[in-house]
């Protein structure tokens, strides 16, 4: 069973758009979408494994200029 994260993302003034399309890039990105709220974005990615998704965020996503914040879910049933 894979395994499913909801990762919530403050952005930079200005900077949504930009980080939404460098996110749709990365592998096991199902979804990136711009949402209202106190959240200027919610993805949500799927990996074989914990560490996978880890390494998605620490490696990758952290280095998308313009990403503030993440705040990320785990599913614990689909």
């Amino acid at each position: 069973m894979a395994t499913r994260a909801y990762i919530l993302i403050e952005t930079a003034v200005g900077k949504t758009k930009d980080v939404s399309v460098a996110l749709k890039g990365m592998d096991m990105m199902n979804s990136v979408d711009t949402v209202t709220g106190p959240w200027d974005i919610i993805a949500v990615a799927e990996a074989d494994d914990l560490p996978s998704i880890g390494d998605l965020i620490s490696d990758g996503m952290h280095g998308v200029p313009g990403i503030v914040k993440t705040v990320t879910c785990l599913s614990m049933r689909s």
